[in-house]
């Protein structure tokens, strides 16, 4: 029986490097060296399936966006043995930014000595940002205006944050969840809030559309996507297949 190449192996074959050059351009040997330090430096992600880190890193790659963990826009990160792909609220600007659509695009914490009130029929978000946050974070809200001169604002309590957290996340009570860890919480929520509020109500570009779609995903073979970590409700199921065939239909290819 043939042995199982590593993920350093596997991205040592010059397919998978002509693969990544053609996406990246001169960028593609910096971005495989960080794939392979980033994995170098997780033994949990070192031990995972080669194959779901190369479609990991391919996500990443067409998406152009870094996956530094510092930086924030998106991370390879282990789940049960598979590389997951996940999107940080960072990437999600990065990507509506890229659109030239977007005036201005923010989310935020909301301390108790900001928040007065909100009301979620007129979007009136009573809140005094000039000030400092002081005490606990109450809420999350995001906010976009667009060049032809939409705006839209969503606020979610902590409480609804946690609460949808639970519903769609499997670890979330797992001692290595990033929803436990108190510096990663907030960019957890933030995140949640900003990609609810661009799916509903902001500019789907073809990126954007792959980034929602990808977001929280195995690919043990690229295009077929896992939620492991997820459940997916009849509302969610739809919203996935209708990306599935826009993406197909636009790009020509079959996604299964």
């Amino acid at each position: 029986m043939e042995a199982k190449l590593t993920t350093k192996q596997l991205f040592q074959g010059k397919s998978i490097q002509q693969r990544f050059e053609k996406l990246l351009g001169d960028k593609a040997p910096g971005f495989i060296s960080s794939v392979l330090q980033i994995v170098g430096s997780n033994k949990l992600l070192s031990k995972s399936d080669p194959n779901t880190v190369l479609t990991a890193a391919a996500t990443a790659a067409t998406l152009d966006l870094p996956i530094n963990q510092n930086l924030g826009f998106a991370w390879i990160v282990p789940y049960k043995g598979q590389a997951q792909f996940q999107m940080g609220w960072k990437g999600y600007v990065q990507l509506a930014l890229r659109t030239g659509q977007y005036k201005r695009i923010n989310v935020t914490e909301v301390y108790e000595s900001q928040f007065t009130s909100f009301n979620r029929l007129t979007e009136e978000l009573i809140a005094d940002f000039n000030t400092e946050g002081e005490g606990k974070v109450v809420g999350y809200a995001a906010y976009f205006s667009l060049s032809n001169g939409m705006e839209k604002t969503c606020y979610w309590t902590k409480e609804s944050v946690i609460k949808h957290a639970k519903k769609y996340s499997q670890a979330y009570s797992s001692k290595k969840s990033p929803w436990q860890d108190k510096d990663q919480f907030d960019a957890m929520a933030m995140k949640t809030v900003l990609k609810s509020t661009l799916s509903k109500w902001g500019i789907m570009s073809i990126e954007m559309q792959t980034a929602q779609l990808v977001d929280q995903s195995v690919q043990e073979q690229e295009g077929q996507y896992n939620y492991v970590d997820n459940t997916i409700d009849i509302d969610q199921y739809d919203q996935v297949q209708e990306l599935k065939d826009k993406i197909s239909t636009e790009n020509k290819v079959d996604l299964p």
